[in-house]
């Protein structure tokens, strides 16, 4: 694994989903490593692939946790997939299946909801995903909606296990139509490149830290920037060995950056 010096680099994208919390849970080493960013003068990005929540949701979230984050320090792959869709289809309408993050930044994007001739069909996660929606966005598909999906993950951490995720939920709809989703989501460089613009950095003044393999860390390796696995979340050291690239850094959660940091003092 290449090294690097993890005091030079000026700006941090991080996961947040088994990086800062499971679930309600906030993770060991957290609050220490906010606060070395905010000592250090770092610059900083939660970048989630988890599309239900808002911006402000996520900032309040941490709130209730004892963690003091600003609004604008959150890009979500529901934000991405509404500027994706705005950049290329402005003032389309969708069918989506999906939580307040989604239809927030859809409609804040003008994009319109529509279920009888949508554009595209949006999947995200969400508790309004049943046996009905995913018929009704099946036939959507197969009436010549395009079917687009947040993010790729297959599932993700919460406090007692995993979750299925977005990768999960637009299977059965890419399987029952032969249609494959584009997703906006990590590994995009689309979302990368948004992320290293709002934290105005370049990819090799950069970190990328999370906790999986598939979407975070070849993200980062793949956009030029130093990579940090932190097994925290859904990933182990065996993880590892199924995947042909490595990350720069593994370690056990992100307060392992502040010690590395300090030791080199």
């Amino acid at each position: 694994m290449k090294r690097f010096d993890i005091r030079e680099k000026k700006g941090f994208i991080c996961d947040m989903d088994g990086v800062i919390y499971h679930g309600n849970r906030i993770l060991p080493g957290v609050a220490e490593f906010i606060k070395w960013l905010h000592d250090e003068k770092k610059e900083y990005m939660f970048l989630t692939n988890n599309s239900g929540s808002t911006p402000r949701e996520l900032q309040q979230k941490l709130a209730r946790m004892g963690l003091d984050v600003t609004e604008e320090h959150f890009y979500t792959s529901a934000l991405a997939t509404a500027t994706f869709l705005k950049d290329q289809a402005p003032g389309c309408s969708v069918y989506a299946i999906g939580e307040a993050g989604l239809f927030n930044a859809l409609y804040d994007a003008g994009i319109t909801m529509n279920d009888v001739n949508p554009d595209y069909v949006v999947v995200g996660e969400g508790k309004a995903y049943s046996l009905d929606t995913l018929t009704k966005a099946t036939n959507l598909v197969m009436n010549g909606a395009k079917l687009i999906g947040t993010n790729p993950d297959v599932s993700g951490p919460i406090e007692n296990g995993i979750a299925p995720a977005c990768g999960s939920l637009a299977a059965p709809i890419e399987m029952a139509t032969g249609k494959k989703a584009y997703f906006c989501g990590k590994p995009n460089p689309l979302m990368m490149r948004t992320g290293l613009k709002l934290i105005g950095c370049h990819s090799a003044e950069a970190v990328m830290v999370g906790d999986r393999m598939d979407t975070d860390v070849i993200s980062g390796l793949e956009s030029g920037m130093s990579t940090v696995l932190v097994l925290s979340g859904v990933s182990t050291k065996d993880t590892l060995k199924t995947y042909a690239y490595r990350p720069s850094m593994v370690l056990d959660g992100v307060g392992d950056i502040v010690r590395i940091a300090n030791e080199g003092r």
